[in-house]
Order: C-alpha cells, then structure tokens, then sequence
C-alpha cells in the first residue's frame, strides 16, 4: 500500500500522467522520516522542514498536515508495511497542476511509502573528498529534492572510488555535508558544523543536536572551514535522520573518534 494525497492505494494502482510537475521540473521536495517503536522520531521537526520548503517553493500545503491526521495515517502505512518497530518513510511532495515553468497553480500532490529499515552499525567509515560536484547555496539548498542530481553524481564518484561516503565542498572549497549527511567536529571542547551558507541539508539531526548543545552548555560554531581542519579535531562524525556515524579517515589521514562522547550525545538524543 501507498498513501496517496491522503488515501490508501495498492501500488499496481498508482498512475501518474506525463504532466506530473515532479517528472517535468523536479517541482517540490521530499523527506525522510523514521519510525522507532511505534513513534515517529523527530516529527515537530520534519513539519517545520515541511513548512520552510513550501515557503520557498511557494506550496500551499493542506492543513491536515499540521493537525494530526498525517501523522496517524502514516503511522497507519508503517503498520500495513509491517515496519512499525523500526521503519523508513520517504513523504515526496510535488506541486499539483499542468504549466510550462511558470504554473497553473500552487495546490500540491502528495505520495508516502514506507519500507522496514535497520539501525545503523557503530563502526566508523571512511571518506574521500568529492572532486566532481561542488554543494551551492540557494533558498533550496537546506531541504531536499531540487538538487538531488548533486548528490547523484557524488554517489557515482563514491562508487568508483570505493570510499564509505563522499565530503562535499561548497564553491570555495570549505567543507559542507556528506552526500546524505551532516558533518560535525568536536575541538577544545566545542563543536563546530558548516554554516548552512556552505549550501548544506539543514538535517533533522542536525537540529536535534544545536538544540541538544545549547540545553547542555557546549559551544555550538556553525563555521566556513577547509578539509584541513577535520584532521585537527578531537571528533570528526556524520548525522541524518538513521543516526550518527564516527568518521576515521579523510583520504588518506586519519582522524580521532571520541566513541564516550558519541555515545553520551546519542543516549541524550534517543538516536
């Protein structure tokens, strides 16, 4: 089963016409969200996302939405999938109507499918610098869906080079996010991130920590930073909405992973 703009729908049964302004113009955005026994993790969070990128995509967004009703009827999905212990959601919004590049309409269409997920493993991964894209700041750069091809081909690159993930940096070579992560460093006892101008996800995760830090009294620097300084750090770990991940190794240097500290920041997260 499909939720469909609000409905259950067996899969054979969803049909999209050619017109389909997701097809056309990659018009709208997408989240990903998780269920852990039963409860979505982080939803006040994801309709705050939601809400932003409508703003920018100028969406006008059903006000069930805010209400209740999504929630329980996804919650309804994850139970038919049989993935309410631990299960993924991917909620993919689009703006409805026909029209070249300028629409006909701002009402949006909807599609939720959800699919049993794995935690994810505590061992640290290594990652490689990406040569073939740059990130790029705009007013949707901190959700995602518009520049998804980005992170397609930084994902064809870590193929090819066999690393565990890919570091993205923005135009001016200063570090960014990993292709489907936030990436956060740990020095002299405060954490620094890159500054969403560096054209990074505003991750769900990532909010959870800034709020997290701030409640416990740790210096929070969302920064402009090159490579280099990852090397320095006392931590080097990545973040989305599956958890966070300690990275050992840039290219060819090593880096520390703190695990006390992850395990102690995780524990306060619930993640």
């Amino acid at each position: 089963m499909l939720l469909y703009n609000n409905h259950f729908l067996p899969l054979q049964d969803l049909k999209l016409p050619i017109t389909n302004r997701a097809f056309q113009y990659s018009d709208g955005f997408f989240e990903t969200i998780m269920v852990v026994d039963g409860q979505i993790r982080f939803w006040r969070d994801h309709q705050d996302r939601i809400r932003e990128a409508a703003a920018a995509l100028q969406l006008a967004i059903p006000t069930y939405f805010w209400d209740g009703e999504l929630e329980e009827n996804l919650l309804q999905l994850v139970k038919q999938r049989k993935a309410i212990e631990y299960g993924r959601i991917k909620l993919k919004v689009w703006r409805a109507g026909e029209g070249l590049y300028t629409p006909l309409s701002n009402d949006i269409e909807w599609l939720a499918n959800a699919e049993v997920a794995h935690p994810i493993p505590d061992s640290g991964i290594q990652i490689g610098i990406c040569q073939s894209v740059r990130t790029l700041f705009s007013p949707l750069s901190h959700f995602k869906g518009p520049q998804a091809p980005l992170y397609v081909l930084a994902g064809m690159e870590k193929k090819a080079s066999g690393f565990d993930d890919m570091l993205l940096l923005d135009a001016k070579g200063n570090v960014a996010e990993l292709i489907s992560s936030n990436i956060f460093w740990l020095k002299d006892g405060a954490l620094y991130t890159p500054a969403l101008e560096t054209g990074c996800v505003n991750g769900i995760l990532r909010r959870n920590i800034l709020r997290w830090c701030l409640q416990q009294g740790i210096a929070v620097r969302q920064v402009l930073a090159i490579p280099e300084e990852l090397v320095q750090a006392d931590c080097v770990f990545g973040t989305n909405i599956t958890g966070i991940r300690g990275i050992e190794k840039l290219e060819d240097s090593c880096l520390r992973i703190n695990h006390d500290w992850l395990q102690g920041m995780k524990a306060g997260l619930q993640v």
